[in-house]
């Protein structure tokens, strides 16, 4: 059955599972079976930075994980990636990445390393002086 403007219409009681246009549709929190949080939650701000374990390569062909796991695994082997970094290439809500993330720490599949805040860098005043002792020796 097609509608006015042409488009097929999915006949009465039949389900829509995927849009034309983006293909097959699975809901983020299906892909988390339900989880919105992870115990990392305060050490996976934006930026921090998400490396693979060396080990990993081995453990994840052990494990049963699902293949964001894996894939953010694949990425974070080639080089550390960002949260954000990482939502964006897998096209997927920073929240989910984060749930999967989590789950890849406690596995300890991945580590986080988190940049210096601003506040506790070295004032640049401070390092200008330190260069200009040197110098004077």
């Amino acid at each position: 059955m097609n509608d006015q403007d042409g488009r097929a219409v999915p006949e009465r009681g039949a389900a829509r599972w995927f849009d034309d246009d983006a293909g097959p549709v699975v809901r983020p929190y299906a892909m988390t079976r339900g989880r919105t949080r992870t115990a990392a939650e305060g050490r996976l701000d934006l930026i921090a930075q998400v490396i693979a374990e060396s080990r990993a390569e081995r453990a994840v062909a052990d494990q049963l994980l699902s293949p964001e796991h894996v894939e953010i695994v694949e990425l974070c082997r080639q080089a550390p990636l960002s949260v954000a970094e990482l939502a964006a290439e897998l096209d997927l809500p920073v929240g989910v990445v984060r749930v999967f993330i989590g789950d890849l720490l406690e596995a300890e599949l991945v580590h986080v390393s988190r940049p210096v805040p601003p506040a506790e860098l070295p004032d640049e005043r401070v390092l200008r002086e330190v260069i200009d002792g040197l110098r004077a020796l």
